[in-house]
């Protein structure tokens, strides 16, 4: 009886310490944790770095371990049996860690010590997230939305702030003493647990269908973005953009070889600080050419057929939910997440606000795609050049994650994997993993020769898997998990959101998938 007792107690102090452990390294990315806060201050990195290295136990959902009294170093009893409180939900991480590692070592999970973020660092990380690069579609959103675009920036500001707070909700629950206990860890997590016990996995790899999308249409971008302004930097070259989106995607053909980020990430803060201070540098601007603003062409009315597209290109600008429970986890004082959200979003509403109706009424119809092609010719070249050299800086980053996703779920899913792990024993890379990255990088230059539209390609993934991770899914996540619980309020707000976020969604995919058809008819008839 006296052993037994030993048993039970041993094994319970065993868990307890485990818990504590796992709870303190506060699971963050592994590219945010190898890199620190510096390294992810890129505005998209972030939250393609949430795809990066999450746990990956929790990348394919709460999973069912049976520990035993041997596993746990406690003694079994007299007929062998699992001890009382052996076999529990692996929700928390009190599990034990994988044996291996992904070249045949040792892990240090448990004694990895994950670096812990104050509220304003992480506010910086997610101004980032928010104000990065794609804010220079703005200004095209107001050319076909006017005031009710304006409204919408705004909007989707309040949106996006209360379902990153809501997301962040349903990674608690209360214990039995009625205190709220962290019991997920990603957003794979939540939807895992809101399609449990049907369909314990399907929630996790819709989220991570979504992000692949994400992460790819951004890739593209990049590349987009690149050959659209070295283009309109030296127009009397002859050079096309097709040409400059080859000549760019010849110079990121090494991310194929890539098997960490610290060298890009290097660049990173400086090349996010440059980002600054051209959106200063384009607002200076317009404001030298304050008395020819256009007030007049700032309308009510708006373009029916070219709106829902500015929809997509407002909440793709706001995505960063996907990262935010792993920051919120390494966060050294949770309880100060929501105050950093609202002064978060309340800038990044101001700023970008600010910026898109400055921009318009200084060229008013004749705003581009991307504003600072409207530039003067001698400040646009040297603008743009910056801008380049961030986007191929920058695509890395994405990239790397979708590499780490894909690699994940079909090459090292131990078992289930469908296809032989992309690592050597020795932990290089095989060739038909080298393949898959060059394969990805030439996809995505295909995309950017046939599909050269900036806003186009913008509007697409905003409505396709922004308003899904920023509007959708988190509204509906959050009634699920939390139903009893909500007041009436939050009940209609989350079905308010849902039905908007709906609405918009599918309105900005249709437009957007026309205007594609139709751009890659053209160039294929070229």
């Amino acid at each position: 009886m006296a052993t037994l007792i030993r048993s039970k107690l041993s094994n319970k102090l065993t868990n307890a310490a485990n818990a504590v452990s796992n709870k303190s390294q506060a699971k963050v990315s592994g590219m945010f944790a190898r890199m620190g806060f510096q390294a992810a201050t890129d505005e998209e990195a972030l939250g393609f770095a949430a795809c990066d290295d999450l746990d990956y136990d929790h990348r394919q959902g709460m999973q069912m371990d049976i520990l035993t009294s041997d596993e746990m170093g406690g003694e079994g009893s007299g007929d062998g049996g699992v001890l009382d409180g052996d076999s529990h939900y692996q929700r928390d991480g009190t599990g034990p860690p994988h044996s291996a590692s992904k070249d045949g070592g040792p892990t240090n999970e448990l004694t990895e010590v994950r670096p812990q973020i104050t509220a304003w660092e992480a506010g910086w990380n997610v101004t980032n997230a928010i104000q990065g690069m794609f804010v220079l579609g703005l200004p095209y959103a107001i050319l076909h939305g006017g005031y009710l675009g304006l409204f919408l920036i705004i909007f989707a500001a309040v949106v996006c702030c209360y379902t990153g707070k809501i997301l962040i909700a349903c990674l608690y629950e209360e214990d039995e003493d009625g205190q709220l206990v962290r019991v997920r860890d990603s957003y794979v997590d939540i939807a895992n647990a809101c399609c449990a016990p049907r369909f314990p996995a399907l929630g996790g790899h819709i989220v991570n269908v979504a992000q692949i999308i994400e992460l790819v249409m951004t890739c593209i971008l990049y590349v987009v973005v690149s050959g659209n302004l070295m283009y309109n930097s030296f127009p009397n070259m002859p050079i096309s953009q097709k040409s400059w989106a080859i000549i760019a995607t010849a110079a990121l053909l090494p991310c194929a070889f890539l098997k960490n980020l610290k060298a890009v990430s290097k660049f990173s803060l400086l090349c996010t600080l440059a980002h600054f201070v051209i959106n200063i540098l384009v607002i200076a601007y317009c404001l030298s050419r304050a008395r020819d603003w256009a007030w007049d062409k700032v309308k009510f009315y708006i373009d029916v057929k070219k709106f829902p597209i500015s929809i997509g290109i407002i909440v793709f600008s706001y995505t960063s939910q996907i990262f935010l429970p792993s920051l919120e986890g390494n966060m050294q004082n949770r309880a100060e997440f929501h105050c950093m959200m609202n002064w978060t979003h309340i800038a990044a509403c101001i700023l970008k606000g600010l910026f898109a109706l400055v921009a318009y009424l200084t060229w008013a119809d004749e705003t581009k795609e991307v504003i600072t092609d409207n530039l003067p010719p001698t400040i646009r070249a040297v603008v743009n050049i910056f801008l380049v050299a961030k986007a191929l800086l920058s695509y890395p980053l994405p990239f790397f994650a979708a590499v780490e996703v894909l690699e994940k779920t079909f090459f090292q899913e131990g078992g289930r994997a469908y296809f032989p792990d992309c690592y050597g024993g020795d932990g290089r890379l095989k060739s038909w993993g080298l393949t898959l990255r060059c394969v990805l990088v030439v996809f995505t230059l295909l995309m950017a020769i046939y599909v050269p539209h900036f806003a186009l390609l913008m509007g697409l993934t905003g409505s396709l898997t922004g308003a899904g991770l920023c509007f959708l899914l988190p509204s509906l996540f959050h009634l699920k998990l939390l139903w009893r619980k909500l007041l009436w309020h939050q009940v209609f707000f989350d079905v308010a959101i849902f039905v908007i976020g709906g609405i918009c969604s599918i309105s900005g995919f249709i437009h957007s998938m026309e205007g594609l058809i139709e751009a890659f008819r053209y160039n294929i008839e070229e």
